[in-house]
């Protein structure tokens, strides 16, 4: 049995480059079939609803409406579609715009022809299509640890503690008990990885969490 052919639009504000991707993937005409184009967002959308195409191959930046507003819509529609960016942009920005839109791939136009009909089958399949270079690009940013947030009165506690202060000293000057002074520090030394208040003190200077170098941790 003949296996059903993946329907595709391509689309693309450049009049050359979409000419160049349907070239591109007309040898692939036993598999893929391109059954529309457009040249704005709009007319993307407009597009999947009349066609209900399994794959809409989007550019980012376009008239009307840009890739991103375009394949949050075709999203929000509920269509069986499946958005896969293909662009000439790779800055993290953009790439998350995509992402958090609903795009399940992201292809940059420097890709072969094997590399985007492997992608458009994977797409089809409602699988995540990444350019190796989008790829660890987002990889790297995973690996980039959080920054940390301090509460305003966890600031206020290590704020005191590079003045010198005590426990006790510190409870009277944000009027705290002090048991609460040591609830607040147990929580500073887990957001800062650390074991003691000179520590702390340390690496929140270093990361600028402190409003103000202060006299120096009590150990």
């Amino acid at each position: 049995m003949a296996q059903e052919k993946i329907r595709v639009i391509v689309v693309d504000d450049h009049t050359l480059m979409r000419a160049g991707v349907i070239a591109l993937l007309a040898s692939e005409a036993d598999h893929i079939d391109i059954v529309g184009e457009a040249d704005d967002g709009r007319a993307a959308v407009e597009l999947v609803r009349q066609l209900e195409p399994d794959v809409a191959l989007i550019d980012l930046r376009m008239p009307v409406l840009d890739g991103v507003a375009a394949t949050a819509e075709i999203v929000a529609s509920r269509a069986r579609t499946r958005v896969l960016i293909l662009t000439t942009y790779d800055t993290d920005a953009e790439i998350e715009r995509a992402v958090e839109a609903g795009a399940v791939g992201y292809l940059l136009k420097d890709t072969t022809r094997e590399q985007l009909t492997e992608a458009i089958r994977a797409a089809a399949r409602g699988e995540t299509v990444l350019a190796p270079r989008v790829a660890e690009r987002l990889v790297a940013r995973m690996r980039q640890p959080a920054p940390v947030v301090l509460t305003a009165r966890e600031a206020d506690v290590l704020n005191a503690v590079a003045d010198g202060l005590s426990n006790a000293d510190i409870g009277k000057r944000l009027v705290i008990g002090e048991a609460t002074v040591k609830t607040h520090l147990l929580r500073i030394f887990a957001k800062l990885d650390v074991r003691d208040r000179t520590h702390a003190v340390v690496v929140a200077l270093e990361q600028g969490l402190l409003t103000r170098p202060g006299r120096g941790a009590r150990t």
